[in-house]
């Protein structure tokens, strides 16, 4: 896509939700919102949303917090919470024929679960994912550290784009075939949301990007100032990484900790440029700059894998438009199997390490994820890398990774171009 096939954008701050922090329970009501996506003075859209506004409001909690969640479903649709990232009970994790029933119109769900790793979030619907996540039902879920790293802001970015009509109302093709085969609903405005308007010059801020489009890969440039990587899908790196131009699939997520020279703007590089997607004023000078490197953050107390014992899986993506032939029943299939089977694609035994070759023999790339783990990327050397509960595989492509399935349930492992999911891309592993 390029500049000219997007609708004209405003690059002034569109603030999300108040934040909810934690409290012994929270009130999360799905129902008709109405949005202010395009710039002021255009027409509002009306979406689904949580507790009056998509996104929903920004959930906060402390590592270790037992949550408890009362969702209410008023949207007129079965529906259902997947809390994406989070390493809880197979109970909770919000996946109707898996893991829940559907939660009907005008019913409850209770969840509750622990939250054992600090790091950024999210949490959206699972249930007709392709659909409920493109009208809105998603919002940010933080995890804060014990002692978190020295900062004056830290502030959340949502990533999302929108299929849009002239008018501002929500583009009504929702799951069709050319989507579902082709690389997903890609919206024709794009902009990042947050949760500050204003930083000071000199501040040191800590920016959270969260990818919530159902389909978008975003190339993202940052500008403002000078910044380090510090996490991938809430998980710290060993060392901070420079920040160059950043690359999130669809529900990946980055930590950015940076110092502010100027407005911190955000841009998706396009075929013939960049596209601005907003940015955050600055107004007065901080007199007491923090300055100095930028520190890790504290490291998280994973599993160790055991690389020369673990059992070898392959798992190929196959089908799509401009793909081969594959046994499977739908657009897209995991090794000539279409949808969910009714026996998981494998059976492991708790605290088994798996790597799993991730082949990609399609025309798109696809974004995999792993429900209630994260695992390591293994680099084309054989090295550790990156933790992550989503991996980027290229078409055409192959990347293996590294488990410690130490989480017992019944887990999904899809692709996150979520009408990818819904048209074949989807399979499940159970932990004993």
């Amino acid at each position: 896509m390029n500049r000219r096939e997007f609708l004209a954008c405003s690059v002034a701050a569109t603030l999300l939700p108040t934040i909810v922090r934690a409290a012994p329970a929270i009130r999360l009501k799905a129902e008709p919102v109405t949005a202010r996506i395009l710039p002021e003075g255009e027409a509002p859209t009306a979406m689904l949303g949580f507790n009056g506004s998509s996104p929903g409001p920004e959930l906060r909690f402390r590592q270790g917090e037992r949550v408890s969640v009362a969702f209410e479903n008023a949207t007129g649709r079965s529906s259902a919470i997947h809390w994406h990232g989070i390493h809880l009970d197979n109970a909770m994790d919000g996946v109707p024929e898996l893991t829940q029933a559907a939660v009907e119109p005008g019913a409850t769900f209770d969840y509750t679960f622990d939250v054992p790793y600090p790091g950024t979030y999210w949490y959206h619907a699972h249930h007709r994912s392709w659909e409920q996540v493109a009208r809105g039902l998603y919002g940010p879920l933080i995890v804060e550290e014990p002692d978190p790293p020295a900062v004056d802001r830290d502030i959340t970015v949502v990533l999302d784009d929108w299929r849009l009509e002239r008018n501002g109302a929500l583009h009504e093709s929702f799951g069709n075939r050319h989507d579902f085969s082709h690389g997903g609903r890609m919206g024709n405005y794009a902009r990042a949301l947050f949760s500050t308007d204003t930083v000071r010059r000199g501040d040191r801020i800590r920016l959270r990007l969260i990818n919530a489009a159902t389909a978008r890969m975003f190339p993202v440039k940052i500008a403002g100032g000078a910044g380090r990587v510090v996490a991938h899908d809430g998980m710290p790196l060993a060392e901070p990484a420079p920040l160059g131009e950043l690359f999130l699939a669809p529900a990946q997520r980055t930590d950015v900790i940076l110092d502010v020279a100027e407005p911190v703007s955000f841009a998706l590089r396009a075929r013939d440029g960049f596209f601005p997607l907003g940015a955050i004023a600055v107004s007065g000078s901080n007199p007491a700059p923090l300055g100095g490197p930028v520190a890790p953050l504290p490291a998280p107390d994973i599993p160790t894998p055991d690389g020369k014992a673990a059992t070898r899986h392959t798992l190929v993506m196959q089908g799509g438009a401009m793909g081969g032939r594959h046994g499977g029943s739908d657009f897209w299939a995991f090794n000539h199997r279409s949808g969910m089977p009714v026996e998981p694609w494998r059976r492991f035994a708790r605290g088994e390490t798996v790597r799993i070759a991730l082949r990609n023999d399609t025309a798109f790339a696809h974004g995999i994820h792993l429900h209630g783990h994260h695992f390591h990327e293994i680099g084309e050397d054989g090295a550790l890398g990156h933790y992550r509960d989503t991996t980027l595989v290229d078409r055409q492509q192959s990347r293996d990774i590294l488990c410690v399935f130490d989480n017992p349930g019944k887990w999904l492992l899809h692709c996150h171009t979520l009408g990818h999911q819904a048209s074949g891309m989807k399979t499940w592993v159970e932990v004993a």
